[in-house]
């Protein structure tokens, strides 16, 4: 039996995209072509800005001032010459200053000493704030007072009572002293020194340096403020050995450096002193002499001298340094039983 024909559909092919079907892609390109070229042109402009600032900072540091040390501008001003006679000048002062040879000297306010004559000495009596009984005493006793102070003075020797000045400045204390002085002239205040047991040994420093430069003596006097003098005596004793320098006067003595903590005379630093704890040869600090020139060396180099516990040791280590004569009169030893002792403990 034969089959009839059959007749089928052709295949349908797909048909290709037309080529403007991919206009995004080319869009999407494009923005990016840009944002290279946009990104290109700011790295260009950054590296441009960079090589500007480094030629204008290499030009500033160029014209920038150098900064030279002493040492460069004296050799840029040729001034080194100068520099060697500044300092050879410097040394010639420091040296006539320890010769005595001090010019505009200070002037106490109530001195009533003549500028260009030599004082035999100036005696300094230490006392404190509630020392005004014990002052009066010493007035009434063996310290001349009113017109019989100002001859004492014409004769050469200046006394003084030595204070410092309040921890709180300008209170009651520091009045009651000022009107005091006002009264009586006789008083030495020591303007930068606090009046104060630890600072003791502190006050021998300014005493000292304010002394020398308010007078011109041939001694200077340190007395403790429970110290009765025999005046006539201690003035004796310094015309007897007027015109010797670098002399270190007093009652010598040594002794054991105390190291317990709470005991007296305890001493901070007794590990200074050695083994045996024991104390180099110095003045009692009852009564202490030196000759002028010791005492321009303190007012010198007071900023540089070392204080202990007791002002007496303190005073005895700089003359430890010094070519200066220790000179040990048992006259000045308070508490001794001589008959021709010119101090006594009161």
């Amino acid at each position: 039996m034969e089959s009839l024909p059959t007749t089928s559909k052709p295949e349908r092919r797909p048909r290709s995209k037309p080529i403007h079907a991919s206009k995004p892609s080319i869009l999407l390109a494009f923005l990016s072509c840009l944002a290279w070229l946009y990104v290109a042109g700011r790295l260009w402009q950054d590296a441009e800005n960079r090589k500007l600032l480094t030629t204008l900072l290499q030009k500033n540091a160029s014209q920038r001032p150098v900064i030279l040390s002493v040492e460069d501008k004296l050799q840029v001003l040729g001034c080194k010459d100068l520099e060697r006679r500044i300092v050879e000048v410097e040394m010639d002062l420091t040296l006539a200053k320890s010769q005595g040879y001090l010019k505009n000297q200070l002037r106490q306010s109530g001195s009533s000493s003549d500028p260009g004559r030599k004082l035999l000495a100036v005696i300094g009596v230490y006392t404190g704030f509630g020392s005004r009984l014990r002052r009066n005493v010493f007035r009434g006793s063996w310290m001349p007072k009113g017109d019989a102070l100002k001859k004492l003075e014409e004769r050469g020797v200046i006394i003084r009572f030595v204070i410092g000045r309040s921890a709180n400045r300008g209170d009651s204390l520091d009045r009651n002293i000022d009107k005091e002085n006002l009264s009586t002239k006789d008083f030495l205040i020591l303007e930068g020194h606090e009046e104060a047991d630890e600072e003791l040994p502190k006050k021998a420093k300014f005493f000292f340096s304010t002394a020398v430069q308010n007078w011109d003596a041939q001694f200077y006097v340190k007395v403790d403020d429970n110290i009765d003098l025999d005046l006539e005596g201690l003035i004796g004793l310094l015309e007897h050995r007027r015109g010797q320098d670098s002399t270190y006067v007093g009652c010598m003595k040594s002794g054991d450096v105390i190291a317990d903590e709470g005991k007296q005379w305890y001493e901070p630093e007794w590990w200074k002193f050695g083994d045996e704890k024991s104390y180099f040869r110095h003045a009692s600090g009852a009564l202490i002499i030196l000759s002028k020139n010791l005492a321009q060396y303190i007012n010198i180099n007071s900023a540089s001298l070392k204080t202990y516990a007791h002002d007496d040791i303190s005073v005895g280590s700089w003359m430890i340094g010094l070519q200066a004569t220790h000179i040990d009169d048992n006259r000045l030893c308070c508490s001794s039983i001589r008959q021709d002792k010119v101090c006594s403990v009161v």
